[in-house]
């Protein structure tokens, strides 16, 4: 092989070899910085790119895909000088790679201390129960002020959540036994809640039912009194009817009236519980008189015709006596409940029971 051979070969390589530098692959995902003797000069995106070899080289291989940040356990003491343990993860972007180059030294470190100390500084302005119940607000604060922070370097802070808080052994003991005192409270004001409506309604159901008896009393007692008024009106149209018929000379009305006025009272005197014996006086010319009434009654009722009655005599007439066995056979014809009536006779006594 000559010379000029090996000079044709070797420059055969050297153009293969600067081919190879000048030509740059950027997978998805990432963008490149390029340099010109130290200094910046372009990004190169995703593709098939050229530099001038020897002269431009590439700087920074920058993930502009969304990363996950694990922050450690912090030990935070919250504003009431409570202990507890936190765990928090961070999810950020590369926007700007030329910022996120140059303006930053080590980027994930820098993130990672900074969302640490934020984290200190949100969760010890708070008090353990808010800390506790209001995670929402610790992720919402955490997130503005880091993304805050960091924007200068281009980067986008995503989302910062944390993960768990840990409160002391004895603390949540003591927070156990807080939530029971709190919930038998709740019960306690239940149970009392409930007994008080109960009593309430029973008092307003009782009120009712009093309110409803008084009513039907009232009209209970309306209606007595409208019965006894309307038995009252004709009690007073049957005598004035009685009245009315003895002026005009019919005497049987007058029988009648006091034949039924008689049997009424005799029949209440039977009913007396405590009517063994009865002693009463009794003429027998008004008990003939007022049977006869009753008779003449039963014949004008029954058609046997009213009897024309004689004149009446001017002589007084002798009041009948009845012998004492008439009376007792009338009285032993009588029924039994009605007692055992006897005449009082002057000058003779009672025969035993």
């Amino acid at each position: 092989m000559t010379g000029f051979d090996i000079a044709v070969v070797g420059l055969v390589v050297l153009v293969i070899l600067v081919l190879f530098a000048g030509v740059k692959t950027v997978p998805q995902g990432y963008l490149y910085t390029v340099e010109r003797f130290g200094r910046y000069t372009r990004t190169l995106h995703p593709g098939l790119n050229i530099i001038t070899p020897f002269i431009e080289t590439i700087g920074s291989k920058m993930n502009i895909m969304e990363q996950v940040l694990d922050v450690p356990t912090q030990e935070v003491i919250t504003k009431d000088n409570a202990s507890v343990a936190a765990d928090a993860v961070a999810f950020y972007q590369v926007l700007n790679p030329a910022q996120a180059a140059y303006q930053v030294s080590n980027l994930e470190n820098a993130i990672l201390n900074l969302t640490m100390t934020n984290i200190r500084s949100v969760m010890g302005s708070m008090d353990l129960d808010e800390l506790l119940s209001n995670r929402e607000v610790i992720n919402e604060k955490l997130l503005r002020v880091v993304d805050d922070a960091v924007g200068p370097w281009g980067i986008k802070v995503t989302r910062v959540e944390i993960k768990d808080i840990r409160p002391p052994a004895d603390l949540v003991d003591a927070m156990a036994r807080q939530m029971k005192a709190e919930r038998e409270k709740r019960a306690q004001v239940l149970e009392a809640e409930g007994s008080r409506n109960a009593a309430i309604l029973r008092a307003e159901g009782a009120k009712q039912a009093a309110i409803l008896q008084a009513e039907g009393e009232r009209e209970a007692a309306f209606r007595d009194a409208e019965a006894r008024e309307r038995l009252a009106e004709a009690e007073a149209k049957a005598t004035r009817m009685v009245s009315e018929a003895i002026a005009a000379g019919d005497v049987q009305a007058i029988n009648y009236f006091v034949a039924q006025k008689y049997t009424e009272a005799l029949g209440s005197i039977g009913r007396a519980n405590n009517a063994k014996i009865v002693l009463m006086p009794m003429e027998s010319s008004s008990l003939i008189g007022s049977l006869g009434g009753i008779g003449a009654i039963a014949r004008e009722v029954f058609g046997d015709g009213p009897k024309p009655s004689s004149a009446p005599s001017s002589t007084p007439r002798r009041p009948a006596t009845r012998t004492v066995p008439d009376v007792q056979m009338a009285a032993a014809d009588r029924p039994a409940e009605t007692g055992n009536v006897w005449p009082a006779t002057p000058g003779q006594q009672p025969p035993e029971a």
